[in-house]
């Protein structure tokens, strides 16, 4: 969420900048600035009204003790008519700074200026690419033509037992998943993240905290017997670990990370591009989130870059990297890149990651300070990303490390699965 003191210093500017991601700010600002006036307008009078009734009241109390009971039970009516002026004014200002809220939620993050121009995904800007596309056999097939060859995955058994989106996996194909995660958390904290388990639903507060709800509330799943939410990504609870927290300046930065299955309701068209482990609407990641001083945030976007780029490099996996343009980067995002894996066998790219800075967006709405030197209270600047995308990074290296002898598993994972091939 933006804060309201930098709208006000500078509007023109906000305007201009939300443009690159097509969205028309001006009106809205507007709105947000007159609430935020009568907001202000609502408190000085209330600090005014509060402030003679504390002084009618100490002369209420002087009279009573002289004895001067008449003035005093005159004095007396004056302050219930200040305290219902007061209650009125308290009512103003409550409903001005929900109107408030309720605007600002709707406002996307600023985008960094680094963000390029565009309209959809079409337009992001490709920064990095590293690694070559393997050379495979005529015969190569898809993951999913794989996966049912070897019987390692199988989506119509997932199919039966829940719906489409909720594959189960098994044997190698199960061993090969757990491989995956635990050399990704293992990779993390070698980096110097604390893994950490957190639930799997979270309420209302958290949604808003972190920014999913209200923009992806329909593509989040609700329990409506409890008014929960089952996670779409580690970052929701992870986040809000902190959530109205007052850190001190030299606990920071936290770095932290956690493995969790995620669950995202949203439909997905038909088409190669969806089939198989391409679009999920239950999977596996494991996340990383940073919380750091603001002028740190953005060597820590750079540091998370080169964290993920290291794990691919190990997996031996072509890919490369995508600075997303304003039409394409998230609601909550400064600035946003992605990481795709090249599927030699789809012949197309998949994304795997997205690493992310949100500066204060999240903190704003989480109200996560620190306190410097100076005992000024900050925002702090709240980052994440994928470190890895399990279902995508999987059928990257069934379709990418096929032979035809099998599927070759990528060296670095072969003391976590225990073998070396799927044949």
């Amino acid at each position: 969420m933006l804060e309201v003191k930098n709208i006000r210093s500078n509007k023109e500017a906000y305007v201009r900048a939300l443009l690159k991601r097509n969205f028309e700010a001006k009106e809205i600002i507007n709105q947000v600035l007159e609430l935020d006036e009568l907001r202000r307008h609502s408190q000085t009078q209330l600090d005014e009204v509060l402030a003679k009734s504390n002084v009618i009241s100490k002369e209420i109390g002087m009279l009573f003790k002289s004895g001067k009971a008449d003035e005093a039970n005159v004095l007396k009516a004056q302050t219930g008519e200040l305290k219902e002026k007061s209650k009125s004014l308290s009512e103003q200002m409550d409903k001005a700074q929900t109107d408030l809220n309720e605007l600002l939620y709707q406002i996307p993050n600023i985008p960094n200026e680094l963000v390029p121009s565009g309209q959809s995904e079409d337009d992001n800007e490709e920064v990095y690419a590293e690694g070559d596309v393997p050379d495979l056999d005529k015969n190569a097939l898809p993951h999913w033509e794989l996966a049912k060859k070897d019987d390692i995955i199988d989506f119509e058994l997932g199919n039966k037992i829940t719906g489409a989106g909720f594959p189960v996996y098994k044997g190698k194909g199960a061993k090969l998943q757990r491989a995956l995660i635990q050399y990704f958390l293992d990779k993390n904290t070698e980096a110097g993240y604390t893994e950490v388990q957190v639930p799997h639903v979270v309420n209302e507060a958290s949604g808003f905290g972190t920014g999913q709800l209200p923009d992806k509330e329909g593509q989040m799943y609700y329990i409506g017997a409890d008014d929960l939410y089952l996670i779409p990504t580690a970052e929701v609870p992870v986040t809000n670990m902190y959530r109205g927290d007052l850190l001190e300046e030299n606990a920071l930065p936290i770095q932290l990370t956690g493995y969790t299955p995620c669950f995202r309701r949203e439909a997905g068209s038909y088409g190669a591009h969806v089939r198989g482990l391409n679009r999920l609407h239950q999977f596996d990641k494991v996340e990383i989130v940073n919380f750091v001083k603001p002028e740190h945030s953005y060597q820590m976007l750079d540091d998370m870059v080169e964290h993920v780029k290291g794990i691919l490099v190990e997996l031996g996996l072509p890919y490369r990297i995508l600075r997303l343009c304003g039409g394409d980067i998230g609601f909550t995002s400064a600035l946003t890149y992605d990481f795709e894996v090249y599927s030699t066998a789809q012949e197309r790219w998949l994304e795997i990651s997205s690493v992310s800075n949100f500066e204060t967006f999240q903190s704003n709405r989480l109200k996560i300070r620190y306190k410097d030197k100076d005992n000024n209270k900050k925002l702090v600047h709240t980052l994440n990303g994928s470190s890895l995308a399990l279902p995508r990074v999987l059928a990257g290296i069934l379709e990418n490390f096929q032979t035809p002898e099998g599927i070759k598993i990528p060296k670095v994972l072969i003391p976590y699965t225990g073998f070396e091939i799927i044949d």
